[in-house]
């Protein structure tokens, strides 16, 4: 198969996904890092400042950029000093907050969960139409496990900026799973009510089949019977109806056109190869372009040799 062959189309772990400006940025800041000149930071702050106000209000692409660089940037100083040699600056307030955010996740607890929050707020307040403060204070709120009716709160005020910001309907459908501050209960009703209501070309429109892939894994790592009959999960009515649904449509070019629209493909053919559904799953392989996304594969082991080895077996036979 040509696209198994194509140099363009090489697996590799890809957090940009398939924004262009944004791995070109990434690249460009891993080189203006290494230098180690006195000048980083500026080299850096300047580079990130261009990008993130190219678009500026296209809240989820610049929503899916501040995480990406959020996550790059959480072990450097770089976001610190952004921020506070420019404490007027949106971009540098929201990133230094997300970057905070991530490594005290990492680390399991916040060197100061205050700071993050005023942070943010002051973001909020010299932007009031971004919806990217909100969206960090909603993933600090599932850090401290606050109560739900603050937690709902906040994605209220997200939803109020960005009405399918599918960053705060993942960070719900997390805070509402057992292993957090719900029940699974809650997490079916979640979906339900998503569902009922959400386009199905949205930004968000994945929250189902994330919370089936949760779901999925969460009987694989109990090991043993329940392992081997993991398969089962997709022949469920729900579970295959999600399937059907995504199969049919989000593989069509031009279907998605959310800046994460590749990290949802790339879910769409975990949970298809996970049902064994190889002739569905090819055109979604095809659409990802290698370009992979480090969970659901980081899973089973490394994301890119998961994602390959996945690929190789849907077209086994051809």
């Amino acid at each position: 198969m040509a696209f198994l062959s194509s140099r363009r189309r090489r697996a590799r772990l890809a957090p940009e996904l398939d924004d262009a400006a944004l791995s070109k940025l990434l690249k460009s800041l891993q080189a203006t890092m290494s230098t180690g000149t006195i000048a980083t930071t500026d080299l850096c702050t300047a580079q990130i400042s261009r990008l993130l106000d190219t678009g500026a209000e296209d809240w989820d692409r610049r929503t899916h950029r501040m995480s990406v660089l959020a996550y790059r940037l959480s072990e450097s100083h770089v976001p610190r000093a952004w921020a506070t040699r420019e404490p007027r600056n949106v971009s540098a307030l929201v990133l230094h907050a997300w970057a905070q955010l991530i490594r005290g996740r990492s680390q399991g607890n916040l060197e100061d969960a205050t700071a993050v929050a005023d942070c943010c707020l002051r973001a909020a307040e010299l932007a009031p139409a971004d919806p990217t403060p909100w969206v960090v204070l909603l993933g600090l709120a599932r850090l401290q496990r606050l109560n739900q009716s603050e937690v709902f709160g906040l994605w209220n005020e997200v939803l109020t900026r960005d009405r399918w910001n599918r960053e705060a309907y993942l960070n719900m459908l997390a805070y509402l799973g057992p292993e957090e501050m719900g029940s699974r209960i809650q997490v079916l009703d979640f979906v339900d009510a998503v569902r009922a209501r959400t386009p199905e070309n949205a930004p968000c429109a994945a929250t189902e089949l994330t919370a089936l892939v949760m779901q999925y894994q969460s009987v694989l790592t109990l090991g043993g019977v329940e392992a081997l009959m993991a398969r089962k999960h997709w022949d469920h009515a729900p579970a295959a109806e999600s399937l059907d649904r995504a199969a049919r449509t989000w593989a069509q070019p031009g279907f998605f056109q959310h800046a994460a629209a590749v990290a949802d493909l790339n879910l769409l053919a975990y949970a298809l190869m996970a049902a064994e559904r190889r002739v569905q799953a090819r055109p979604v392989f095809e659409a990802i372009s290698g370009a992979v996304a480090a969970w659901p594969w980081r899973v089973g082991g490394d994301p890119v040799s998961e994602f390959e080895k996945a690929r190789n077996r849907s077209t086994a036979g051809m």
